[in-house]
C-alpha cells in the first residue's frame, strides 16, 4: 500500500458524491485537528451474525481510509480513540484481538507513515499496553518523530478523567505555584501538550456521549455524530463532517463568530 497526499486528483472521482462534497469545502478553513470516537464495531458484527472480533477487523480498514483521507485533505492532526481504559472490561479474546490488530497495523503501515511524512504519537497509559505492542509503538514513533505533514494521535489505554488527574499530579510533583497556574500551564501537563485542541470531534454509531475522551480539550470542540457504524465509515463521511463543520459559526463563548484557519 502506498499513496501520495499532495493532491486529491485520482482519489476523488468526478461526478461522485465525494466530488460534490469536496467542491463545497473551503480549504483555507479546514479544521486543524479532527478527533474520532470509532464506535460501532460490535454492532456491525452483530447485525451480520459475526463474532465481535470480525467487527474490529473490518474497522481497521476504516482506520486506513480515515488516515489517508485526512492526510490528502490537509488535516494537520487526526486523533483516533482506539482503546479506552474501560475497554479492558470486554471479553479477553476481544481485547487480545484489538491489540493484535494494532500490532499488525503498525507492522504493515509504518512504511506508509514514513514515506508520506506522517508522524505517530501515542497518548494514554503506556504501562498497561501489552509489551510487544508497546515496543512496536515506540519503534514507529521513533521512525516518524520528525515527520510534519500530519500527526496521527492514537489514544490507547486512555481516559480523559485519568489524564486530568495525572496532569495534576505532575504539577504537584513539580511544585507549581498557585499564582502561576492557568489554563495554558495546565495544558502543558496533559498528554496532548503541544497539540491544538480538536476543532471537530466525530462520533460514529449515533451515540451521543464523549465516553471519557479528551474531556479538557473538547471544551469548545464542534461535535458531529453520524449513525454510520465505524466499519462502514468512508471518506465521504469525513468529507460530510467537514462540510457541516464549515457551515457552523464558532463563537467560543462570545457574540461574534471566530474564524480560525485550519492550516497551522
Amino acid at each position: 500500500m502506498f499513496f501520495m497526499f499532495d493532491t486529491l486528483e485520482g482519489y476523488i472521482q468526478p461526478g461522485t458524491v465525494e466530488a460534490e462534497l469536496v467542491r463545497q469545502i473551503d480549504f483555507s478553513r479546514l479544521p486543524a485537528h479532527v478527533a474520532i470516537i470509532m464506535d460501532g464495531n460490535g454492532r456491525w458484527a452483530n447485525q451480520r451474525n459475526l463474532p465481535r472480533t470480525e467487527g474490529h477487523k473490518a474497522g481497521s480498514e476504516s482506520v486506513k481510509e480515515a488516515v489517508e483521507a485526512a492526510a490528502r485533505l490537509g488535516i494537520k492532526y487526526l486523533t483516533l480513540y482506539a482503546f479506552s481504559r474501560e475497554n479492558w472490561k470486554r471479553p479477553e479474546d476481544e481485547v487480545n484481538t484489538l491489540w493484535g490488530l494494532l500490532r499488525k497495523y503498525l507492522a504493515e503501515e509504518s512504511r506508509v507513515l514514513v514515506e508520506n511524512d506522517l508522524r505517530l504519537k501515542v497518548i494514554g497509559e503506556r504501562s498497561g499496553i501489552p509489551y510487544l505492542v508497546r515496543r512496536e509503538l515506540a519503534r514507529v514513533e521513533r521512525q516518524t518523530c520528525h515527520n510534519r505533514r500530519m500527526t496521527v494521535v492514537l489514544a490507547l489505554n486512555y481516559g480523559g478523567r485519568q489524564e486530568i488527574i495525572k496532569a495534576i499530579k505532575k504539577m504537584v510533583r513539580r511544585k507549581s505555584r498557585l499564582d502561576e497556574i492557568d489554563e495554558d500551564l495546565f495544558a502543558r501537563y496533559l498528554d496532548t501538550a503541544g497539540i491544538p485542541d480538536p476543532d471537530l470531534l466525530i462520533r460514529t454509531s449515533g451515540e451521543m456521549r464523549l465516553s471519557n475522551f479528551l474531556l479538557w480539550q473538547s471544551a469548545y470542540t464542534e461535535l458531529w455524530v453520524t449513525p454510520v457504524l465505524w466499519p462502514d465509515f468512508r471518506k465521504k463521511d469525513l468529507l460530510q463532517a467537514i462540510v457541516d463543520y464549515q457551515r457552523r459559526e464558532r463563537r467560543f463563548g462570545g457574540v461574534e463568530p471566530v474564524q480560525k484557519k485550519g492550516r497551522q
